[in-house]
């Protein structure tokens, strides 16, 4: 197997929900052989900047609130200009997750908020790559993807419960996610240091 690839993840919780998110899809890319950073982007510092620059992918996360990604999620992406400036995230893998308190919650447009981004720092988007789940007659509210995102991972909380209530199957789709994202980092890699040869 080739060296591990480094994924980081680039996130705001604001009442621990999106944490767990976050830890999941940790869990997932660690599972698939990766050296994984969490960062808390309101907490960011400059040796974690640095991290992002160096790693190999960066996965985005953010509850939805009011239609879009937290404020200060989008404090962090707009300090990200700098990086945009030097394109320091050229080529990188990008993906991304969120929560909310609603089955949709304009989720996707955070999501699709997340595409925009990596599009502008030149990064490529690894999409959840999974069927809807809990669609028809047989499904469940536990199957994988069960609230039908294609873009990303996406959660449902209740808005009247703490963390320790996001879904099962929402956190094992974030693992997903997290495995997808290191699989591909490590195709994509690999095959750059190929045609490098």
């Amino acid at each position: 197997m080739s060296a591990s690839p480094v994924v980081a993840i680039a996130y705001h919780s604001g009442f621990g929900h999106t944490a767990v998110v976050a830890e999941a899809v940790r869990a997932g890319a660690a599972d698939a052989g990766a050296t994984v950073h969490l960062i808390k982007v309101d907490e960011i510092t400059e040796a974690q900047w640095e991290l992002l620059d160096s790693a190999d992918a960066i996965v985005f996360g953010s509850p939805t609130y009011m239609g879009t990604a937290s404020g200060a999620f989008h404090v962090f992406a707009e300090a990200s200009s700098k990086r945009w400036f030097t394109r320091a995230w050229q080529d990188k893998i990008a993906a991304g997750f969120t929560n909310s308190a609603s089955k949709s919650g304009d989720k996707l447009h955070t999501l699709q908020y997340f595409q925009t981004l990596a599009a502008q720092q030149g990064m490529h988007w690894v999409n959840l790559g999974l069927f809807p789940g809990w669609n028809s007659s047989t499904g469940s509210e536990n199957d994988l993807n069960r609230l039908g995102f294609f873009s990303g991972a996406a959660a449902q909380t209740n808005a009247d419960e703490g963390p320790e209530a996001v879904h099962k199957a929402d956190i094992a789709t974030a693992e997903h996610l997290g495995r997808r994202v290191t699989e591909t980092t490590r195709a994509f890699t690999a095959g750059r240091a190929a045609v490098a040869a």
